[in-house]
């Protein structure tokens, strides 16, 4: 089985993650799990790390910009890493309340911390474990999945 560390992050999302007291209660069990269904340790190990960045910020102390006017420059590793695609997407959700300017700052740094490769159907999907992992997103949430399940062809970019 050819896995990568997103195959482990969607597997869990679609698994476990909607009853968070399990994975975070018993690591170990989920984790033989993962392992039974033929993912690598490294992998397992390289997505737990990534959830726990995730979880990590939760306690990061949250400052919105003062101004909507202003622009979001990539460096040139997220340039790389990131298609035009994905940054125009990231656009569209911030534009469309989807995403405030800290909540796409985050799905940023969760789609640096993967090693896979990136794709507009990636994004998607850690915008909706981004969104899933931040108390009081719901609503944003629910739009996301809305629009990625409902329409999955009409984006304005």
């Amino acid at each position: 089985m050819k896995e990568n560390v997103f195959d482990v992050l969607m597997y869990l999302f679609e698994n476990d993650l909607y009853n968070e007291e399990e994975l975070g209660s018993d690591r170990e069990l989920v984790e033989t799990e993962l392992f039974e269904v033929g993912f690598s340790q490294l992998e397992i190990r390289k997505a737990f790390d990534w959830l726990h960045a995730l979880a990590d910020s939760r306690n990061v102390p949250v400052l919105e910009p003062d101004s909507k006017r202003s622009i979001r420059l990539f460096t040139e590793s997220e340039l790389t890493k990131l298609e035009a695609d994905c940054r125009g997407f990231l656009l569209y959700l911030e534009q469309v309340g989807i995403l405030t300017s800290v909540s796409r700052e985050l799905v940023i740094d969760r789609m640096m911390a993967l090693d896979d490769e990136i794709d507009l159907d990636t994004l998607k999907w850690v915008v909706l474990m981004v969104l899933f992992s931040q108390p009081g997103q719901e609503e944003a949430y629910a739009w996301m999945e809305n629009l990625i399940f409902d329409n999955p062809a009409h984006f304005l970019h």
